[in-house]
């Protein structure tokens, strides 16, 4: 091992750069829009539930098998058993292929706080204004390059100077963000509290088991599970912070924003739309389509749209250098590189892999692999849906019966005794290993419209 390897400086510090790893896009507009599908309340509250059990469980493997090893994902798989060396690949590969696309989204948000500055609200409330916006070659191929080239000089500075002083900073900011505006919503709107209602209400009736199965997605992209972030973070963690502490800390942290995100996004929506759920609609359409109307009809909704999709920038830039810095690590353990030059061959990459993605809303439109909508939706879907299950499955796998669980609950003591030494026993030998096989074949069969969930 490199007995240089960096680490955070404390307890602060692992917490909110893997809180920055958690909190991104999928907080913002992935959360609310599965909470308003699957009948608000009651999602929320079997999100909640899976969070401290399901991936507390997942979460708690992978920070211990980092700290354990002290390697990133591929050299900590094979020193725990070579046999599962190619899980250590999979997740190796998983942030390679997030990172471009996300910084090509980074990039649309850069562009819609430009906008909102510039006083164009109205402009980009406009039905048309997106998906005309995604046909120009140029534009959105600068802003990504701007996107990425700041990820890329932040990881360049390392885990102290670079990715934990920018989290400690942005991380706070994004909450007393996420904040006001949700209680600008609630307060100002008219129609608002109805959306409260709707999205804090358990309703018992409109559970089913895709509420089960979404909520469990959900976790994968909240959380940074089964990507090699948790694993790579860590090993840069001092053996004497406790992990469950810090684990607790995280969900709250993630869990926390997403509901507030829900809170500003679900009532403002209801608000906009006259109690209509079916206007939150998907990803980009709810957050560059939707959200820009409701900001358009506001009072000062130039200012509201700028502060919004500023608090959308911190979240996403924290995840990107979470997902680089990852890769980074893989190839400063693999192929003994030094930090630099290891993330000059990560920005090559996903420079080469985002143009394709800018591309691939105008040049090559008419490529869709799978018969998916684009090529940043078929990336999504290989990552997300495909790979991390995948990941995740063979890793519980490893844990709960190879290496059995003590193993890493001897690591997970150090620093504070682990309490939930049962239920971490339990999930990841049974509950975790089908929970993750049925979140697969339900994504796919989705995807592929066999079973709309």
């Amino acid at each position: 091992m490199d007995q240089k390897r960096s680490s955070f400086t404390g307890k602060i510090g692992f917490v909110l750069a893997a809180a920055g790893s958690a909190v991104g896009l999928g907080n913002i507009w992935r959360f609310p829009y599965l909470a308003a599908k699957y009948g608000g309340g009651i999602f929320l509250l079997v999100y909640i539930i899976l969070a401290v059990t399901f991936g507390f469980t997942l979460m708690a493997a992978e920070i211990a098998i980092g700290r354990k090893t002290g390697l990133s994902a591929i050299g900590a798989f094979k020193q725990l058993d070579k046999r599962f060396t190619f899980v250590g690949y999979l997740a190796a590969i998983i942030p390679a292929i997030i990172l471009p696309y996300y910084s090509v989204i980074g990039g649309w948000v850069m562009k819609y706080i430009a906008g909102f500055a510039t006083g164009q609200a109205h402009v980009m409330a406009g039905d048309k204004y997106f998906s005309e916006y995604l046909k120009i070659i140029g534009e959105p191929i600068i802003w990504f390059l701007l996107f990425i080239g700041l990820t890329a000089v932040i990881v360049m500075l390392g885990v102290e100077k670079g990715i934990e002083k920018v989290s400690k900073v942005m991380m706070p900011v994004l909450v007393v963000l996420i904040f006001g505006v949700a209680v600008y919503t609630i307060v100002a709107m008219p129609g608002a509290w109805e959306g409260v209602v709707y999205y804090i209400t358990p309703d018992f009736s409109k559970f089913s088991i895709m509420t089960v199965v979404a909520a469990m997605g959900q976790l994968f992209y909240s959380m940074s599970l089964a990507m090699g972030i948790m694993i790579t973070f860590g090993s840069y963690m001092k053996k004497d912070i406790s992990i469950e502490k810090s684990i607790h800390q995280i969900e709250l942290f993630d869990t926390g924003v997403a509901f507030l995100a829900g809170l500003m996004i679900i009532p403002a929506v209801f608000a906009f739309s006259g109690g209509n759920e079916d206007a939150l609609g998907t990803g980009p359409t709810l957050m560059f389509v939707t959200l820009p109307k409701v900001f358009d009809s506001m009072p000062a909704g130039n200012i509201i749209g700028a502060v919004f999709f500023v608090m959308v920038f911190f979240a996403a830039l924290t995840s990107s250098i979470s997902l680089m810095e990852t890769v980074v690590s893989i190839l400063q353990d693999k192929l003994k590189m030094k930090r630099i030059p290891a993330c000059l061959a990560v920005l090559g990459f996903s420079l080469a892999m985002g143009l394709i993605t800018c591309l691939g809303f105008n040049v090559f439109k008419d490529i869709k692999p799978l018969g998916l909508d684009d090529l940043l939706t078929f990336f999504d879907f290989i990552a997300n849906n495909i790979l991390m299950p995948v990941t995740a499955f063979f890793t519980a796998i490893l844990v709960g019966f190879v290496l059995k669980p003590q193993y890493l609950i001897d690591e997970l003591d150090i620093g504070g005794a682990f309490k939930a030494k049962r239920l971490f026993k339990v999930m990841i030998k049974y509950i975790a290993p089908i929970f993750i096989v049925a979140i697969l074949v339900s994504s796919v069969l989705d995807a592929f419209d066999i079973v709309k969930m």
